[in-house]
C-alpha cells in the first residue's frame, strides 16, 4: 500500500528555518517524481517545488526561490524540503505527492497524495 509520512512541520518566527520530510513506502521510490505543494486557509493548493526521479532536476515557485530547497535520497525513500528565512506568507498545510515520471525532469505532477504537515510562520 502506497504511503506517505510528511514530519518536520511547527511553529517559527519569521527569518526561521524548518526542514519537512516526506517517507515514503508501498511503491518503486525512484520510478517516482516527488512534488510538495501546500494549502493555505481559504486558498487554492499550490505548488512549491518538485525533484525528478534520481535528483538531476528541480523546479521552485517564484515566491520560493532561493529560500527553499529540495533534495532526495533514495536510499531512505525520502524527499527534503528545507525551508530558510520563512514570512508568514508561507504558513500553510504543505503535502507532498508523488507522480509516476521515471524521467529525469519534474513539472509538479501529483499522482498520489500525503496526509500534509503544518508550518506556521507568526511572532
Amino acid at each position: 500500500q502506497l504511503q506517505f509520512v510528511e514530519s518536520g512541520g511547527g511553529l517559527v518566527q519569521p527569518g526561521g528555518s524548518l526542514r519537512l520530510s516526506c517517507v515514503a513506502s508501498g511503491f518503486t521510490f525512484t520510478y517516482y517524481a516527488i512534488a510538495w505543494f501546500r494549502q493555505a486557509p481559504g486558498k487554492e493548493r499550490e505548488g512549491v517545488s518538485c525533484i525528478s526521479s534520481r535528483g538531476g532536476s528541480t523546479k521552485y515557485a517564484d515566491s520560493v526561490k532561493g529560500r527553499f530547497t529540495i533534495s532526495r535520497d533514495n536510499a531512505k525513500n525520502t524527499v527534503y524540503l528545507q525551508m530558510d528565512s520563512l514570512k508568514p506568507e508561507d504558513t500553510a498545510l504543505y503535502y507532498c505527492a508523488a507522480e509516476l515520471n521515471p524521467t529525469d525532469y519534474c513539472h509538479m505532477g501529483h499522482d498520489y497524495w500525503g496526509q500534509g504537515t503544518q508550518v506556521t510562520v507568526s511572532s
